[in-house]
């Protein structure tokens, strides 16, 4: 595959797209759609969105696929370091991809009830609107559970930062408490949904540095020294 600055690059490359296309999935196709707790302004965003919305689907396939070849790629810059820690941090981001590709189901069965006609709920007004609703709901705590994989996959990968000297120990240590940002996040959705988004943007801001600050240093440094034999 190359010298480890190639293959640290190409790492990425990838994720900066898993990067990209999450944003615009969940920041802006969803997010210019999904009004919770109004199930009527939901449907009818999606109708009048359906192109943006099925984009945003589709961007989430893209994010999937990426974020195995990322972790792939970095088994490949890591696995001289430590085999055992590069395996488990493929296995986590394997499981967490799966669940994203599961939970789709949720996103485009939102968009068949409220644009086909044939998924239509009669003869309960306003029926069909809850169910769309529902669905995107399911999606929304979907995403929230599969952060405890993306949030566990850091924890290898910042092990394996801070260990190998190919990168700033402070990336590793960052990464590192990263993970715990999202097991937090998860846990205090179910059991405290009172604490609300700000809390969530809060606990998870060490994440979005870490990933980042990661994503950066493959792309303009590759890595400060060739991995270990």
């Amino acid at each position: 595959m190359g010298s480890p600055k190639r293959v640290a690059r190409l790492a990425g490359v990838f994720y900066l797209a898993v990067a990209v296309f999450a944003l615009f999935a969940q920041m802006y196709a969803r997010a210019t759609v999904y009004v919770p707790g109004d199930a009527a302004a939901t449907a009818g965003n999606i109708v009048a969105n359906a192109t943006l919305f099925r984009l945003g689907f589709v961007a989430d396939l893209v994010t999937a696929t990426s974020s195995l070849l990322v972790a792939m790629t970095l088994y490949r810059l890591f696995k001289h370091v430590n085999r055992n820690a590069a395996a488990a941090m493929v296995v986590f981001m394997a499981i967490g991809t799966g669940m994203i590709l599961v939970n789709l189901i949720f996103h485009f069965a939102a968009l068949l009830v409220a644009t086909d006609a044939a998924y239509a709920v009669a003869p309960q007004v306003g029926a069909s609107d809850t169910l769309v609703l529902l669905l995107m709901d399911m999606h929304r705590y979907g995403s929230v559970i599969s952060g405890i994989m993306f949030g566990l996959w850091l924890l290898p990968m910042g092990y394996l930062a801070y260990t190998s000297g190919m990168f700033p120990r402070a990336l590793g240590v960052v990464l590192m408490i990263a993970c715990f940002g999202y097991e937090v996040d998860t846990l205090t959705t179910f059991l405290l949904p009172g604490l609300g988004e700000t809390f969530s943007l809060i606990v998870l801001a060490p994440a979005v540095v870490a990933e980042f600050w990661m994503i950066g240093y493959l792309l303009a440094i590759g890595v400060r020294t060739a991995a270990p034999a």
